[in-house]
């Protein structure tokens, strides 16, 4: 089930209904997490025993990581919970990936091995929900927070549909207690929510699948080379795509949840208005980011054992963090461009001994400020290249018909096509200029009611004019 679907308008309709009943908090918890499994259902059914185990298993083994005082015991229930939730998501994530690549190895070494194909299905969400139990268990090991004490409450946390399938990857301290006691929202967040998931389906169905996705699929998917013309405004295109999908469902999320009364962390916040990588990185799929920082990026060593140690722990991240986004290695490349950007920026800063971010705009530069934002958006539009593309051949092929390498390029794209991504994406890079340092929601409040009520129509008309349902958003496949 999807956002943007009738189905889950229906479905979302009677959950309201539901929890608007005079129950007892028990009872619409156990509503929501019955409502929450058959959200889930709706892709696979039976990959809800998946998910069903994990949250099982990670529910005593964190009770147990918490409790046991013996270390060697302690590190064994780790790995039990390690080796639960990563073998799980290497096998059916990675586990094509894997035997692919031993084939390649085997037969490179002289050996005639060719084993038949696996046919493993890749369950919905399960990139999102095992970081999401993983950073339970190795909270508990380290004692940052105490055990969930309900399986009630911790079955919630990890299944509650808005956040399950595509983030954001929330962390127990941020969403458990908000279920200890009755939440309902109140007529301001309740109109808020609504705002916030008219504005993430207006992302994901008018911009991201109307006026932009068809380009960046002609592009990715043609054989044939390319004007310099095309190719860029492909790849731009893609760029565009996947911010409005992917924070489209976010703020879809984000809205969903407050209708409910709860608040889910922020995953975006304009990260094509950031200056370096760094902050890109603060700006972009934030609770990623976040995880990656605190159970990779930190346990590595971070920039606390001198400079060899971060810049391993850095490109080791980035490498790790393109690997979780696919089982291929055209991912891994877009991590390591990431990786290398990152390298190149902090030894720039180093060289200065001051930081370049936010520091730009605050010196009363703006311009110089929004320079080298732009010079980051494009720098991130190279990296796309890899990460839209299936196969190094196809990244190549484009990164020469973008810088005009290719002889006799033929032309793709219709006028009509072009005129779009022209005005959508310069205007999103704009409004993230303009909106880098506050909040849609915040912008909302400010305004006057008719002006909230004619921007919200004109979202609903354009919706209802697109006329696009049941798309899938890009993130699913991760």
């Amino acid at each position: 089930m999807v956002f943007n679907s009738y189905t889950f308008f229906a479905f979302f309709a009677v959950i309201l209904a539901l929890h608007h009943l005079p129950l007892s908090w028990k009872t619409k918890k156990v509503n929501l997490l019955l409502a929450s499994y058959i959200f889930y259902a709706a892709w696979n059914p039976p990959f809800i025993l998946l998910l069903w185990l994990s949250t099982v298993v990670d529910f005593y083994v964190g009770r147990a990581l918490y409790t046991q005082e013996n270390p060697y015991k302690k590190k064994l229930l780790l790995v039990i919970s390690l080796i639960g939730n990563l073998g799980m998501l290497c096998f059916f994530k990675y586990g094509t990936f894997l035997l692919d690549n031993f084939v390649l190895l085997v037969n490179a070494m002289g050996m005639d091995y060719h084993p038949a194909k696996p046919n493993i299905i890749l369950p919905a969400g399960i990139s999102f929900y095992t970081f999401t139990t993983l950073c339970y268990t190795i909270d508990m090991y380290q004692k940052k927070s105490e055990p969930v004490k309900s399986m009630l409450d911790f079955s919630l946390f990890v299944t509650f549909f808005p956040h399950l399938v595509a983030g954001p990857i929330v962390r127990p301290p941020q969403l458990v207690p908000q279920f200890e006691s009755p939440r309902m929202a109140t007529t301001k967040q309740m109109m808020d929510g609504l705002f916030l998931l008219s504005l993430g389906l207006f992302m994901k169905v008018v911009l991201a699948d109307g006026m932009l996705a068809k380009s960046a699929d002609d592009v990715f998917g043609t054989n044939d080379l390319l004007p310099a013309l095309d190719a860029w405004a492909g790849v731009l295109a893609f760029s565009g795509q996947i911010f409005f999908d992917f924070a489209g469902y976010s703020t879809c999320a984000v809205g969903v949840a407050l209708c409910l009364g709860f608040v889910l962390p922020q995953n975006f916040n304009y990260p094509y208005a950031a200056i370096g990588f760094s902050d890109f990185w603060r700006r972009w799929h934030i609770t990623l980011s976040a995880w990656l920082r605190d159970y990779l990026y930190i346990p590595l060593g971070g920039n606390r054992h001198g400079l060899r140690r971060t810049y391993f722990a850095l490109m080791v991240t980035m490498l790790l963090g393109g690997l979780w986004h696919g089982a291929n290695w055209t991912f891994v490349v877009w991590g390591g461009l990431h990786g290398l950007y990152l390298w190149v920026e902090k030894f720039i800063r180093d060289q200065r001994e001051a930081s370049a971010g936010g520091d730009l705009v605050a010196r009363g530069n703006p311009w110089l400020g929004f320079f080298y934002a732009f010079l980051t958006f494009m720098l991130v539009n190279i990296t796309w290249v890899f990460f839209r593309s299936g196969t190094f051949e196809k990244a190549w092929q484009l990164l020469q018909s973008m810088f005009g390498m290719t002889p006799e390029p033929k032309a793709l794209l219709t006028s009509l096509a072009l005129l779009k991504i022209a005005v959508v994406i310069p205007a999103m890079v704009i409004a993230h200029w303009l909106m880098r340092n506050t909040k849609v929601l915040d912008v909302a409040h400010k305004l006057s009611w008719w002006m909230v009520g004619v921007i919200w129509s004109a979202m609903i008309l354009l919706l209802i004019w697109t006329q696009e349902s049941g798309s899938s958003f890009i993130y699913f496949q991760f």
